[in-house]
Parts: structure tokens; C-alpha cells; sequence
């Protein structure tokens, strides 16, 4: 990689790529007096020092990313406008990369993702980024590569990771909590969803400990969680992952839930089990139908006929 000098005032941002032909997007703080703040925008920043534009991005790759590129190499430059902008010239690069978003520690921000082209035009994006993003797809288009899927129905297709995801149920003279998701998430922006996340290197438990604490400040034990469904769940979209979403009821608990992340739930509510919102997260409703139905397992997606499975009198 060549040693570009700083010029005046610019800064540096990476289009990173992957086989598939998705672009890692990185999700900005809506909350804090910065640039592009609340859009997905790229991995980069301004030079320290007397740092070159190339050791600077690749020092922001590393602080931002974990990860250490070895391919980055110079593409083109653009120009940023709006407040708080400080480097109005950015010098782009372009490096290749076929990991896990999610494995990826977030150090800045709130996430990061993988996303097509197409997918791009939903998202709230930063002008420029998206500007960058789709010249280089244009200019270079990488075709996409379907995602290794499993086989519908019996038998299966090799190993294939699946996703756990933690949710928590709580239930109230008749109702249940839920939270609308901010507009902007990645998924299910503005619907209404159980208090959830991905289970990172922890248990079940620990995770739903930490989330209801993080995002609702609720505090609970993790010997009074005890599981009341599962749903197991495939996308309908070409490189979907399958999840296994796990629903835990807490009794009892401590607190009154609280809006504290609103970047990510805008609000908490009480909602009456028979009459749950329109815009409900489906595999959420799936699994609050199923444990008041007293089954403890759906599957979701999987081609045929959905499945419950009935749950046995304790």
C-alpha cells in the first residue's frame, strides 16, 4: 500500500466488500454531536499527528473493527457537507473481507452489518457513503454468491451455524411487555418486539440478565428464568441464517421498564395478550401465541407446513 501525506484537511473512510457483494456498513450514535449521526455510514476518520492517510485508515480499521486488512488500497476521494463536518475532502479505500458482522467488537456506534445494493435504498444512510458505495458496485460489481442453505424439510445439507437469540417474556394482570423498535434498526424498524438480543459468549440467562438490564433497566435473577418456547425460524430471503429464537418468562422481576437505548426501543408497553399490536414482530406473536396455547416449539420458514409441538402438563 503507498504512504499518501495528509493534504489539508481530509479524512479517510474503507468500502469494505465480501464475496456475497455486500458492504459492511457501520451504524452510527443517533445521540451524540457527531457527523451522519443515526446513519450507516463506513469504517474511517481523520489522521493523528503526523500519520499518513494510509496509516491512518488503517489504524481506524483496527480501532473500529478489530480487524488488520491486508488488501486496503486507495480508490478515489469525495466530499462530506452538513454539521459537525470537520473533513470535508475524504480519501476513500477499498478492502475485501468475508467474516461475520456480528463477530465484529463494536468499539463506536451501535453495529455493524452486511448489506446489498439493493437493501441499501431502505436503510438511513450517510449521502456520501451510499453515493461512494453504489459507484464502486457499479464500477466493479461483485456477483453475488447465495449463502450455503440448508435443505427444507428432513435430512439437512452439511453443518450450518445457527443464530441464537434471547427474548424475554414477561406477563402482567393479562399483558405482555413489549418495545417498538426505533424506525431506524436494522431490523424491524418501528414494529413492536419482545425485549431481546444475541446471545454473545455467555449463557441464555446471563445474556437476557444483561439486556433487560441495559434496555429496560429491570433487574432479575437468572435462577427465576425458566423457558417457555422456541421457535426455530429461517428467513425468507436468499442468504438468511437460521435463528433459534429462545422466549424465557422472569418471575419474579424488579423495576419498571424504562426507555434506555432509545437509538434502539423508542418505548415499553403493557400490551393485553388478546389483543396484542398489528405490527407485531411475527415469530414474537408466534411464540406469545404458543405459550398460551402451552406448546414449547415452532418452527417458522422451513418450507411445508409450519410446526408446533405440544408441551406436557407440568
Amino acid at each position: 500500500m503507498s504512504t499518501a501525506r495528509t493534504t489539508g484537511t481530509a479524512s479517510t473512510a474503507v468500502i469494505i466488500v465480501n464475496g456475497r457483494g455486500q458492504y459492511l456498513l457501520h451504524l452510527r450514535d443517533a445521540h451524540k454531536p457527531i457527523c451522519d449521526a443515526g446513519t450507516w455510514s463506513l469504517v474511517g476518520g481523520g489522521p493523528e499527528g503526523d500519520e499518513s492517510l494510509d496509516e491512518a485508515i488503517a489504524r481506524k480499521i483496527l480501532e473500529e473493527t478489530g480487524l488488520t486488512l491486508p488488501d486496503v488500497s486507495p480508490y478515489t476521494t469525495t466530499t462530506a457537507r452538513g454539521p459537525y463536518v470537520t473533513e470535508g475532502n475524504i480519501h476513500l479505500y477499498t478492502a475485501h473481507w468475508d467474516g461475520d458482522a456480528r463477530s465484529l467488537p463494536v468499539t463506536e456506534g451501535i453495529m455493524f452489518a452486511w448489506f446489498g445494493v439493493d437493501t441499501m435504498e431502505q436503510l438511513s444512510m450517510c449521502p456520501w457513503a451510499h453515493a461512494a458505495i453504489t459507484s464502486h458496485h457499479a464500477e466493479r460489481p461483485v456477483p453475488p454468491v447465495p449463502a450455503p442453505r440448508p435443505a427444507h424439510g428432513h435430512g439437512g445439507a452439511g453443518a450450518v451455524k445457527n443464530v441464537i437469540g434471547a427474548h424475554l417474556f414477561l406477563e402482567r394482570d393479562g399483558t405482555t411487555l413489549l418495545g417498538r423498535r426505533h424506525p431506524d434498526v436494522a431490523f424491524a424498524g418501528g414494529a413492536w418486539h419482545a425485549l431481546a438480543g444475541h446471545v454473545e459468549r455467555e449463557s441464555v440467562r446471563a445474556c437476557l440478565v444483561r439486556e433487560a438490564r441495559e434496555e429496560a433497566g429491570l433487574v432479575i435473577d437468572p435462577a427465576d428464568l425458566e423457558l417457555v418456547h422456541t421457535v426455530h425460524l429461517l428467513d425468507d430471503h436468499e442468504d438468511a441464517e437460521p435463528r433459534i429464537q429462545l422466549f424465557f418468562a422472569a418471575s419474579p422481576w424488579t423495576g419498571e421498564p424504562e426507555v434506555l437505548e432509545p437509538d434502539k426501543c423508542t418505548a415499553w408497553t403493557w400490551w393485553p395478550l388478546d389483543s396484542l399490536p398489528e405490527t407485531t414482530v411475527a415469530y414474537t406473536r408466534t411464540a406469545i401465541d404458543g405459550i398460551r396455547a402451552g406448546t414449547t416449539y415452532t418452527e417458522l420458514g422451513w418450507g411445508g407446513r409450519d410446526a408446533s409441538v405440544e408441551r406436557r402438563t407440568r
